[in-house]
């Protein structure tokens, strides 16, 4: 997958779904996956993903009442908390996110809508090294 900036990111998404959370079902607690993850219907309580990979697609049906975290969504639903994205966040015309959203890119179509924070997290870059005293370290 490209970045805007030409380069590959990260992690490559999953592109599998391999659970579902059904349109006629409420989940009321916390919920971990890895893997793909699709809600059609309401869960009650914060998301997690583990592995780097992973996906979450909430879809014009699903609702969540509690904070997400993976590192790549999909949401055409609506959340009520707060939302963190280590790779990408693709946010579709019906989604509605009340809380911040902590992202490294962000797709957002028309119609979609954010009230709270956006907050973009830059790439962590390789610290850079200097010498302390005014000399320069010499290597041999």
């Amino acid at each position: 997958m490209l970045g805007k900036t030409g380069k590959k990111s990260g992690e490559k998404p999953c592109n599998t779904i391999d659970t579902l959370v059904g349109e006629q079902t409420t989940i009321t607690g916390n919920l971990v996956f890895s893997g793909g993850l699709r809600i059609d219907g309401k869960v009650h309580g914060d998301i997690t993903a583990q592995g780097e990979g992973s996906t979450l697609i909430l879809s014009e049906r699903g609702a969540v009442i509690g904070n997400m975290r993976a590192p790549h969504l999909v949401i055409n639903g609506s959340i009520k908390g707060n939302v963190h994205s280590t790779e990408c966040v693709e946010l579709q015309a019906k989604a509605e996110i009340t809380g911040d959203m902590t992202y490294k890119t962000l797709e957002m179509a028309l119609g979609a809508t954010v009230n709270g924070s956006l907050i973009h997290e830059a790439e962590k870059s390789s610290p850079k090294l200097k010498a302390i005293g005014g000399i320069d370290p010499v290597i041999s």
